[in-house]
């Protein structure tokens, strides 16, 4: 009965918080699959609940409503065919996005005619891949052979997104249930445990030996003491006839589960519902902090798990991505560069150059008559090779835009944030891209004058290309193709133009933080414009890796450019994001930046936010240099250089944590780091590549990896997770393509950005802004830290204090298995007398105030590599119980030794020496955290002296008072009794004071000769404290002697 209550309270608790959380799962499900859906059937509109669709279904959606399942677009209320859809549910992306309804189905637009469509859809398996579709569709209209036409992720609406701006549309299912990417995508994270967990584990492993010893120590003791038959079978305990014909072997198999049964309360049961209740309480801190509150989103931090808090004060390397994290992603076009002549968007007003602009532009010298052409060609380029959308004056999600000063104007909307800038800066400049009616793009000129191109093709821009690019045809019906993306991808691929002069202002550019890309273009003829349509559709309606011939297509076509120019875009840095990274640094954390940026625009941005500084020695392991050496001879060059000041390679500086760290900052792009990884033929050279590569950023106070693939920032995350030190890593980034690096590092952040809440939505914690993350480690990781760590060591503390009295007792009681307290101080111990105390220490604690710990970062390193819960110090706990129990139990023992103590002479029974060894635990563990508790509140107060009033007042009601339902009054006057004896006072005040007094001691020389940073800004404050009130007093006194004088 004692040992199953407090297991039955643990268990209830837990089943209820995880029933509760079921039930809540349970009704969102209903709400989903019960939701009511309008289906096409005989030509009628009919509703049925979305549970109950099927593949084939042909479903009209209206606007605002979220789609029921994955969809082929057939039509729409729009005469062009397609549809607005924002995702925000599946990858954060408000933005609205275009859909296309297949050609030939796109004037089915009623009922009755969506019924007579006849067609069969060929597809891939269910993929969770959000932006990946392979289809065909094969429509037939009144003749033999049916017209096959491509299906691509352009043609497929996925379940959760929610129509925008479009009044219906129809559409055929094509996954429906778990076979849907949004179900697919519902794949459980992997558990992340914290470093506290894991050690909470190892030391139940170690408790649960000690309790196995026990038993196994007090069995064999007991049938050692049973050997004397005058001890075996005394007088008054005689066994009965069964117990004398049960083998032996099975009555030491009783005796050694009954002792497991009567020591069990070493296993602190309790403490696991008291730290899943700290964690779930304590990160409100976090919520609740008006510090971390933005009030430009109007959005305050969140917790998505708790079970990290305390992880927060263990990080040492920090991954963090550039655009949207360390920066704004609040895109401005600085400049553009057309053949060399540099044009300010900021100098030009109203499409006209203001007098005095070229020397504001700083235009190098007048373009001339054909440079005049190529500049409104890169001008028109711009304008047309984009995927933004424009909207006139309406609302959106709510909020009317397109209003400026009481006149309706249009506003662009797209989901990068580069392509807005780049078309807004070209109004500024004089070309206003108008809208996409009917295929046809629309740009106004400098002259006001309306151009006309028909979009015939665009090649979407994707990571591994990067570049976009699109075929157009002028109202004179010349074929274009023009192409934008980076300089690398751009610069192989062009024939002619002033490459030279382009590529000196983009390395300017690049230097100066800017992200640049280029602009180049060709025509075609009518016979090379038909042979791409040919190459393409083939590609396109490949049901088999249609990617790669799409990409083998792409790479056809993208070729024989003219450079054009290039553009600057400003990406500002983030506000404080520099004195983040440099408190970070002071906190003894490695901070890797990894982007998908090109090299030169992220090294800027790095120096800017003091990731590198001016005096650090830059080493680079890059695509370059690898060409002209071998990656060998790179690796160990870079080796030989950082090994050289450090004098030895496996100098453990790996965590950062060392107070001389060396200024090298190293730079490796995405290729030279597949390279790296990549296992190889032989094992002779480049099996140690990794290791190598390890040992240069063990010794590199700064790393940034740039043109990053996704993948590739998981990887790396990964890598340094199973190094060796196995350090404790955190990822943070604002976007979907940060979503696996966060997945993968114990700790991940999302920043809610202008790159959606995909990352915000996977992640543990999300903030709005990356200065956000110092207070958050420094400060509540710091103080969840410290917080747990007490937790857990007084938790295994205070429950061998409980628990080595009763096993001391089985060698005075004839290992009898007699309990020394009372069933229900044994029930109630962890659950009532001592839980508080140490649940409001664990959520209130301050042992440094905030200010300071935001003021010396250095603080953190104190309780790095978990410092408080080492073994060492769980040993020191041990003993410490140990030594507190042993002086509990003979203590009492040998004070009460053949002595009365009651005024009429009785005798001091078995009951009432469990009392008095109990009453002095209890004072004793409590007053132990309150010697270790810094930070006092009336709280504090209230709940430490208030326990030890409620375990006084609940012995006096216990003892006090015949209860009925009980079949034994043992305890009854049992603690009044004991009262009632001067020496009883005397012992427990006694006993209280020796017990604390080791520990009391030993903290006094630890502070006086081996103080941590910590200890001594303690002292510090204390002497800061102690002068103020001696001077308070001093003036007092001096206040006193003058007001005597003059009377």
């Amino acid at each position: 009965m004692t040992s199953g209550l407090p297991l039955f309270f643990v268990i209830t608790v837990t089943a209820i918080k995880q029933g509760y959380e079921d039930w809540i799962r349970h009704k969102a499900d209903n709400a989903i699959n019960q939701c009511p859906v309008h289906v096409i059937q005989h030509g009628k509109v009919v509703r049925k609940q979305s549970q109950k669709l099927r593949v084939g279904d042909i479903v009209q959606v209206k606007e605002d409503e979220t789609f029921p399942c994955d969809l082929i677009l057939l039509s729409t209320s729009r005469e062009d065919g397609t549809c607005f859809v924002t995702t925000a549910s599946l990858d954060g992306e408000s933005s609205h996005k275009t859909y296309y309804a297949v050609q030939d189905t796109k004037a089915f637009n009623t009922a009755e005619e969506v019924d007579t469509l006849h067609a069969t859809i060929e597809c891939e398996q269910p993929q969770p891949d959000l932006y990946k579709f392979v289809g065909r569709i094969n429509i037939y209209l009144d003749r033999d052979e049916p017209i096959a036409r491509p299906l691509g992720s352009e043609n497929l609406l996925l379940r959760g997104a929610t129509l925008k701006n479009t009044e219906y549309i129809h559409a055929v299912a094509i996954y429906t249930g778990m076979e849907t990417k949004m179900a697919l995508n519902y794949q459980s994270k992997s558990q992340k445990r914290s470093a506290v967990e894991k050690s909470m584990n190892a030391y139940l492993i170690v408790y649960l030996c000690i309790l196995i010893s026990k038993a196994l120590i007090n069995t064999l003791l007991k049938y050692v003491w049973q050997a004397d038959a005058n001890r075996d079978e005394p007088w008054y305990n005689q066994k009965t006839e069964t117990e004398r014909q049960r083998h032996v072997l099975i009555r030491a198999f009783t005796d050694f589960l009954a002792y497991m049964v009567l020591f069990n309360y070493i296993i602190p049961v309790s403490m696991y519902v008291t730290v899943e209740m700290q964690k779930f309480l304590g990160s409100y801190f976090i919520l609740w902090d008006d510090d971390m509150f933005d009030e430009e989103l109007g959005e305050r931090p969140l917790v998505n798990t708790s079970d990290l808090n305390e992880e927060l004060g263990q990080v040492e390397y920090v991954f963090t991505d550039k655009t949207g994290t360390l920066t704004e992603n609040n895109m401005e076009l600085r400049e553009c560069c057309v053949d060399g002549h540099v044009y300010v968007p900021h100098a030009i007003c109203n499409g006209q150059i203001l007098p005095g602009a070229a020397e504001m532009d700083m235009i190098d010298s007048s373009p001339g008559v054909d440079g005049k052409e190529r500049e409104e060609l890169f001008f028109r380029a711009l304008c047309l090779c984009h995927t933004v959308q424009v909207k006139e004056e309406e609302t959106v999600d709510g909020i009317k835009r397109g209003i400026h000063q009481g006149k309706s104007t249009s506003f662009y909307i797209s989901s990068s944030p580069d392509e807005v800038a780049l078309v807004e800066g070209m109004k500024r400049l004089g070309f206003t891209y108008l809208r996409l009616k009917d295929s046809h793009m629309e740009i106004l000129n400098r002259d006001d004058e309306m151009e006309r191109f028909e979009l015939l093709e665009v090649l979407n821009f994707d990571s591994v290309r990067r570049r976009m690019s699109v075929i157009v045809r002028s109202s004179s019906g010349e074929y274009y193709l023009f192409c934008k993306g980076a300089d690398s991808s751009i610069f192989p691929r062009v024939v002619s133009g002033k490459v030279e002069q382009v590529r000196a202002r983009v390395e300017h550019n690049a230097v100066e933080g800017l992200r640049t890309l280029c602009v180049a273009y060709k025509k075609l003829t009518h016979e090379e414009y038909e042979k791409t349509c040919r190459l393409l559709n083939s590609a396109k309606l490949a049901l088999q890796d249609r990617d790669k011939k799409l990409a083998e297509a792409y790479d056809v076509i993208e070729k024989d450019f003219i450079l054009l120019g290039a553009t600057a875009v400003e990406d500002r840095l983030q506000d404080k994001a520099a004195d983040t990274i440099e408190s970070l640094h002071k906190a003894g954390m490695k901070v890797w930046v990894l982007t998908g940026d090109k090299m030169e625009t992220a090294a800027a941005t790095c120096y800017a936010s003091k990731l590198f500084h001016r005096n650090t020695q830059i080493l680079e392991l890059t695509t370059k240099r690898t060409e002209e050496q071998s990656l060998h001879d790179v690796l160990f060059d870079l080796s030989r250089t950082v090994l050289r000041h450090h004098g030895s390679m496996t100098r453990d500086t790996f965590s950062g944590l060392s107070g001389d760290c060396q200024d090298y900052g190293l730079i490796i792009d995405g290729a030279t780091l597949s390279a790296v990884l990549k296992p190889t033929q032989d094992g002779n050279n480049g099996g140690n590549y990794k290791e190598i590569f390890l040992e240069i950023c063990r010794n590199c106070s700064a790393v940034l990896c740039c043109r990053m693939a996704p993948l590739q920032k998981a990887q790396i995350v990964k890598m340094i997770k199973a190094s060796k030190e196995h350090p404790i890593t955190l990822a943070i980034g604002d976007g979907a393509n940060d979503v696996s690096m966060i997945l993968e590092a114990h700790v991940g952040i999302g920043i809610m950005g202008k790159e959606g809440r995909q990352a915000a939505r996977n992640s543990d914690y999300a903030i709005t802004k990356f200065k956000h993350l110092k207070k958050m480690l420094l400060v509540h990781g710091h103080y969840y830290y410290i917080r747990i760590a007490e937790l857990v060591q007084y938790f295994f503390y205070k429950n061998v204090c409980f628990i080595f009295p009763q096993f001391l007792y089985q060698f005075f009681c004839g290992f009898s298995q007699q309990p020394l307290y009372d069933t229900a101080y044994l029930t109630l111990y962890n659950i009532s007398f001592t839980s508080l105390p140490i649940l409001l220490y664990s959520l209130m604690e301050q042992h440094i105030n905030m200010d300071i710990l935001k003021r010396d970062p250095s603080l953190y390193r104190d309780i790095a590599k978990n410092s408080l819960l080492r073994w060492s110090t769980f040993i020191y706990w041990t003993f410490l119980g140990v030594f507190d129990a042993m002086v509990f139990f003979f203590g009492a023992f040998f004070l009460f030794d053949n002595t009365t103590f009651t005024s009429n002479g009785q005798m001091f029974g078995n009951w009432t020496f469990g009392t008095l060894v109990f009453t002095i635990l209890v004072f004793t563990v409590t007053l132990k955290l309150a010697l270790d508790t810094h930070y006092w509140t009336w709280i504090n107060h209230f709940v430490i002296w208030g326990s030890l009033l409620f375990y006084v007042i609940f012995s006096l009601l216990w003892g006090g008072i015949i209860w009925p339902f009980l079949n034994y009054q043992r305890m009854y006057y049992v603690f009044m009794q004991m009262l009632s004896s001067g020496p009883a006072w005397l012992s427990i005040i006694l006993l209280i004071i020796v017990s604390l007094l080791p520990d009391v001691v030993k903290k006094v020389l630890c502070r006086a000769l081996w103080p941590t940073t910590t200890e001594r800004i303690q002292r510090m404050r204390a002497d800061r404290i102690f002068e103020r009130v001696e001077t308070n007093i001093h003036d007092s006194l001096l206040d006193g002697v003058q007001n005597t004088t003059e009377a």
